[in-house]
């Protein structure tokens, strides 16, 4: 359950800037090159995509939230002691009000990663420290038998939208960044090895093997189990690097974490 879910929320956003939240929070960071870095998370609600092994549920299939000023997320992460903030989502980018948020932690100091999936690109002035940029593969598509709804609707619109290789490549040119793939298994690989080839054409600066994350899919432990071995092996088979999802390795699937 997102821990918004409980707050009163308006129907509609309040006077001046501000973000539909799901849920803010501190733990450790649980991917990627910042993995155990204690960090506070401020997970937006909304996705213009639909993986169907989306591991925040409720800021996509079915989006929760309270509206939160930018006055009320800053005070809340600034009442915890880290000075790494995640903005997360669903997608941040699909809010402008998440630029504004970024330009005011890094007034304030903090060191800030972005996940997002890549499509939406921010205002070249946006600061982020570092970009974590997961394209999409064919493999998150939520066909009708991968549909947590077991409708399919959202299979077209998701499959058009997966991939922006000349959004990826400006990630590549503005921003220290990590690409992160969710691996569902070694079918993914020739598509992974295809993608990051273009976007290493498209960019104008280097793209090495040490910025490509493999990621096992899974949302629990019982989940990595099966996947994390075979993630590891094609890491060092290929060369790029692995990444744990720690937070599931601690916690499961427990909200907050």
């Amino acid at each position: 359950m997102p821990v918004t879910s409980t707050v009163e929320r308006p129907d509609s956003a309040p006077e001046g800037d501000a973000l539909p939240v799901n849920e803010v929070f501190v733990s450790l960071q649980g991917e990627g090159t910042l993995a155990g870095v204690p960090s506070v998370f401020v997970r937006t609600s909304g996705c213009n995509l639909r993986c169907w092994f989306c591991d925040s549920y409720h800021t996509s299939w079915e989006p929760t939230h309270a509206w939160l000023t930018l006055d009320d997320i800053v005070e809340e992460v600034q009442s915890y002691d880290a000075d790494h903030v995640v903005l997360t989502g669903g997608e941040p980018f699909v809010h402008e009000s998440s630029q504004d948020l970024l330009r005011r932690l890094d007034a304030l100091g903090y060191h800030t990663t972005v996940e997002t999936n890549g499509t939406i690109v921010p205002d070249a002035e946006t600061p982020i420290d570092l970009a974590s940029v997961s394209p999409k593969l064919a493999s998150s598509t939520p066909t009708v038998e991968r549909d947590p709804k077991g409708e399919g609707e959202w299979a077209e619109r998701h499959e058009e939208r997966r991939v922006d290789v000349d959004a990826l490549a400006t990630f590549a040119e503005r921003y220290d960044r990590q690409f992160k793939f969710v691996v569902t298994g070694r079918e993914d690989m020739a598509e992974i090895e295809s993608l990051v080839a273009e976007i290493r054409a498209a960019a104008d600066v280097e793209v090495p093997d040490t910025d490509v994350l493999l990621m096992p899919e899974g949302q629990t432990r019982d989940r990595l189990a099966e996947t994390r071995t075979v993630v590891a092996d094609l890491a060092v088979e290929y060369g790029y690097r692995y990444t744990p999802r720690l937070h599931v390795d601690l916690w499961n699937d427990a909200p907050e974490t």
